[in-house]
């Protein structure tokens, strides 16, 4: 169960998408079920809101460039390829040097050693399934050793290369994945890729195959990181 400010969260990530888009239509048009959807999936994906909202204001920006205007944007689905473009904007925004990070996200060496010390807790203290072919549970000890080291590292050498140790990190996440994705039985694979499948039927006309493909790998990853409580190892999440 959300705790208070959990829920809170969760609804003002709808309520500020379907405000902004309103806005951007100077008209209450009221968002559809499919359109819910969607942002449903970007939530579910782990889009940021921020990333959400910047590839409305692209989308918008551009419509108003093109010379001829016969189609309105009447819905969110429109908005998905500049909303997925932002996302990876703003993740290589997050790579960069601490001086950048600070000014850009207001982060500080201080906050990046609490977000790295905390994943390393959670890594160490998973239950993880086995088995014959993989075992994450040794991956995750031994990234959560990493992660203490990267640590100590800041702590030591405040003006350390935020984009290395992104790339460890993305690394580490990337070999995270694929542990889980090896040890979970077919069942629950075949389960969660039903689950993505269902959540993004309504777009397949909607969106380019390459976005959709993302989304379905972003939506079963997190899915797997959920069921057993890990945290997602990249800057960006912070």
């Amino acid at each position: 169960m959300r705790d208070s400010a959990a829920v809170e969260n969760y609804f003002n990530y709808f309520t500020e998408i379907e405000e902004h888009f309103q806005r951007h239509r100077s008209s209450t048009l009221l968002l559809t079920t499919l359109d819910w959807s969607l942002i449903e999936t970007w939530k579910d994906a782990g889009i940021p809101l921020e990333a959400v909202l910047r590839g409305i204001d692209s989308t918008f920006e551009r419509y108003a460039k093109r010379p001829l205007r016969s189609r309105k944007i009447n819905g969110l689905a429109y908005c998905s390829q500049e909303v997925l473009a932002a996302a990876e904007d703003m993740k290589e925004a997050a790579v960069g040097t601490a001086k950048t990070a600070s000014s850009e996200r207001g982060l500080d060496v201080t906050e990046i050693v609490v977000f790295l010390e905390r994943n390393a807790e959670l890594l160490a203290r998973a239950e993880l399934p086995e088995s014959s072919t993989a075992s994450p549970r040794i991956v995750a000890l031994e990234s959560a050793r990493a992660l203490r080291e990267l640590a100590g590292t800041l702590k030591t050498a405040p003006n350390t290369s935020l984009e290395d140790i992104e790339r460890r990190l993305t690394v580490m996440e990337e070999k995270l994945f694929a542990v889980l994705h090896a040890a979970a039985p077919d069942e629950i694979l075949v389960h969660l890729r039903a689950a993505a499948d269902r959540e993004l039927a309504p777009y397949l006309r909607k969106m380019p195959a390459a976005q959709i493909a993302q989304l379905h790998k972003q939506f079963i990853n997190k899915r797997l990181l959920e069921q057993h409580g890990l945290p997602r190892l990249s800057l960006f999440y912070m």
